[in-house]
């Protein structure tokens, strides 16, 4: 789900198989380069998420803005700063973000120098509680027999 946030997955520790974490970068919400729906392109499969609609998109936006100053605050990117909170939820859990790109493949990797005080770890939770999503994470799919 995203944003993630501990309430995505049980972060307990006990004997288990490792978790995997994958579009935590919110499809390229965190980049930012968004700042409205008309921004993704025409044949953008974005468009027909309903997280990327209307006034979903704009309460999404206001959560990137926080995610934004928080990773500003650290010297890192966006993505650097999710990746790096999904880091710190413990050694079973792994964050596969998805890039085209050598420079972000690089990028993202430095996400393993960013240290988090509990205290952050906390800032960050409240920030995004459990439901703070707006919209279905997947369009409906009863049209399709689905």
């Amino acid at each position: 789900k995203w944003p993630p946030t501990p309430a995505n997955f049980d972060t307990r520790p006990r004997s288990r198989p490792g978790q995997f974490l994958k579009k935590l970068l919110g499809r390229g919400f965190l980049t930012g380069r968004f700042q409205r729906p008309e921004d993704l392109p025409e044949d953008d499969f974005r468009r027909h998420h309903p997280r990327f609609q209307g006034e979903n998109f704009q309460k999404n936006l206001q959560l990137v803005k926080i995610i934004q100053e928080m990773a500003e605050a650290k010297g890192a990117t966006p993505a650097q700063l999710a990746i790096s909170w999904v880091l710190a939820q413990g050694d079973d859990i792994v964050p596969i973000p998805g890039t085209k790109r050598r420079t972000y493949l690089e990028e993202n990797a430095q996400a393993v120098t960013i240290h988090w005080s509990p205290a952050e770890l906390q800032r960050i939770s409240d920030a995004f509680p459990t439901g703070s999503t707006a919209g279905a994470r997947y369009a409906d799919m009863s049209t399709v027999n689905r």
